[in-house]
C-alpha cells in the first residue's frame, strides 16, 4: 500500500480519518499493517499491501458471486486482447485524455485491467475496490505503477468520503444481488462536479441468455466445482471458436457483400466482437459467462431511471454490440 492512499480513505462505519500504523515495508510501501479509525476504535488490517475491509453481512449469492469471481481473475490474471483499446470501447465516449489529473474510482476493480488502464492513462490516483480475492492479482499490477492502489472492500460500503473526481464500475453491477442499490453506492462516493460511467447487460437482443442460459447457469454451471466449470467451459470455447473465426470474423479485405451477409448472422454484433480475439481470451468470456451465480440483465429505460433517480445530469446512454447499455452521467457542482 501506497502511504498517500490514507488521505483518500475514511473510516467505512463512522467515516473518521484513518490513521496507519506499519509492520512491515518494502520499496516505500506498506505490506503489512493497520488502519485505525480515530472515531470508532475499529482497525482493519493491511495483508500483502492490501488493505481490508471487512464487508458486513453479506447475502450468500453475493458470496458465492465473490467467490467465483475472485477464483476466476486468479485464475485468467492477465489476458491477451488489447487493454486500452478494449477499455477506450467499454467507457466510450470518453477519450483517454478524459483522465488526466483526475482521482479515479474503479468500483469492482476485478484483476485491476482497467484500473491500470486508467492509471497509464495519466490520472493523478486510481483507487481498485472489489470485494474478492481478485485484488490479488490487482495489486500485482498495482505494484508496477506509482499512481495505483487496490484494496479489498464492499461496494455497498466502501471506506471513502467524497474524494473522487470519476468513478466507474464495468460488468459488475449486473452481478450484485441490487444493482440499482449498487450504483446509487458508487455515486455517493464522487464528489460534487464529478462523474460516473457503468457498462451492464442488456435485457434487450438477450432473450436466449434470460430465458436458457439464466436458468442453466444458476443451477448447474455456477454450482460445479470451478476446476470441472475451468475445463468444461473450455470445451465449450473450443467447439465455439472454429465458429467465430469462420461465420463472424469480418476482415478488412472482405467484401462489401460478405459483410453485409455477416451482419445478418444471430446475435452478429456481439460474436462478431469476440471473433477477433484469441482461444485464451475467449475461455474467459465463457468462463465468466457460466460462473456467476447471479445475473441481471437491464432494459435501457430501467438503466437510464438509475441516472434520474441518482440526480444525474448530462447523461449519455450508448448501445454496446447491440446487447449491453454504457452510461455517462455528472453530479451537479
Amino acid at each position: 500500500m501506497k502511504p498517500r492512499l490514507v488521505e483518500l480513505l475514511s473510516c467505512p462505519s463512522c467515516q473518521s480519518r484513518l490513521t496507519c500504523t506499519t509492520r512491515e515495508e518494502r520499496d516505500a510501501e506498506v505490506v503489512s499493517g493497520e488502519l485505525l479509525c480515530a472515531g470508532c476504535g475499529a482497525s482493519y488490517p493491511i495483508v500483502r499491501g492490501i488493505p481490508r475491509f471487512a464487508p458486513g453481512a453479506v447475502s450468500d449469492p453475493q458470496r458465492r458471486t465473490a467467490d467465483a469471481f475472485g477464483w476466476e481473475w486468479q485464475k485468467f490474471p492477465e489476458l491477451d486482447a488489447p487493454a486500452e483499446e478494449q477499455f477506450l470501447d467499454w467507457i466510450y465516449p470518453l477519450p483517454k485524455e478524459y483522465f488526466a489529473g483526475k482521482t479515479v474510482l474503479d468500483a469492482g476493480c476485478g484483476q485491476g485491467r482497467w484500473a491500470e488502464q486508467a492509471a497509464l492513462f495519466g490520472a493523478a490516483d486510481v483507487v481498485g475496490a472489489d470485494i474478492s480475492e481478485a485484488v490479488e492479482a490487482a495489486q500485482v499490477k498495482a505494484e508496477r505503477l506509482p499512481n495505483m492502489h487496490v484494496i479489498q472492500a464492499d461496494i455497498y460500503h466502501l471506506p471513502f468520503a467524497r474524494p473522487f473526481d470519476f468513478a466507474f464500475s464495468i460488468g459488475v453491477l449486473h452481478h450484485l444481488p441490487d444493482p440499482e442499490a449498487g450504483f446509487h453506492s458508487v455515486v455517493g462516493y464522487v464528489r460534487p462536479g464529478g462523474a460516473i460511467h457503468a457498462w451492464v447487460y442488456g435485457r434487450e437482443n438477450n432473450g436466449w441468455l434470460v430465458h436458457v442460459g439464466n436458468p442453466v447457469r444458476e443451477r448447474l454451471s455456477s454450482r460445479l466445482p470451478k476446476p470441472v466449470l475451468y475445463w468444461l467451459s473450455l470445451g465449450v470455447t473450443a467447439a465455439m471458436h472454429p465458429v467465430l473465426k469462420t461465420l463472424y470474423r469480418t476482415r478488412g479485405d472482405a467484401s462489401a457483400c460478405g459483410k453485409a451477409a455477416k451482419s445478418r448472422l444471430p446475435y452478429h454484433g456481439y460474436l462478431s466482437w469476440l471473433a477477433q480475439f484469441s482461444l485464451q481470451h475467449n475461455h474467459h468470456v465463457v468462463f465468466d459467462h457460466m460462473v456467476a451465480p447471479t445475473a441481471f440483465y437491464i432494459r435501457r429505460e430501467e438503466f437510464e431511471a438509475w441516472f434520474e433517480r441518482a440526480g444525474l445530469k448530462n447523461v449519455r446512454i450508448s448501445w454496446r454490440n447491440q446487447n449491453s447499455w454504457r452510461g455517462y452521467g455528472e453530479l451537479p457542482s
